[in-house]
């Protein structure tokens, strides 16, 4: 038996390109269900990474601040200003804000905060954060 390689349904079969409009819409559902997935995970992680970054400028505060009061033989209860501590930050300034918070020195003797301007993480919007803070997912 002879195959007719010129019959015009065959060739189609055949020489098929491209995708039809089925596989493209099943390639879009599995990329908005990645996407669905990893996007809070991404979201969760900046915000994590945030919080650390804020509890490394407080422990630099907080480091900082212990050796003004030991050069300066100033007591626990002494509240250095940030010019007194400018010079203590290694030619740098003093730590800028990461997410807009502001930074309390408060006393030698206790540990400086941080507010924040917006939600983060599970801190509220207004919350203070310390830095032995654990945070989510201790």
């Amino acid at each position: 038996m002879k195959i007719d390689f010129r019959n015009t349904a065959f060739r189609r079969a055949t020489s098929r390109s491209g995708f039809t409009l089925v596989e493209i819409m099943i390639v879009v559902l599995i990329i908005g269900l990645l996407a669905m997935i990893a996007i809070p995970n991404v979201k969760r992680a900046l915000e994590k990474a945030r919080l650390q970054a804020i509890k490394v400028n407080l422990r630099t505060i907080d480091n900082v601040k212990t050796q003004w009061a030991a050069e300066n033989k100033k007591g626990g209860n002494e509240v250095p200003s940030e010019a007194d501590l400018a010079p203590y930050f290694n030619g740098s300034k003093f730590p800028s804000p990461v997410v807009g918070e502001t930074y309390q020195i408060n006393a030698v003797d206790a540990a400086p905060l941080a507010v924040t301007p917006s939600k983060l993480l599970d801190i509220p919007q207004g919350g203070t954060i310390t830095m032995d803070d654990a945070g989510p997912g201790k």
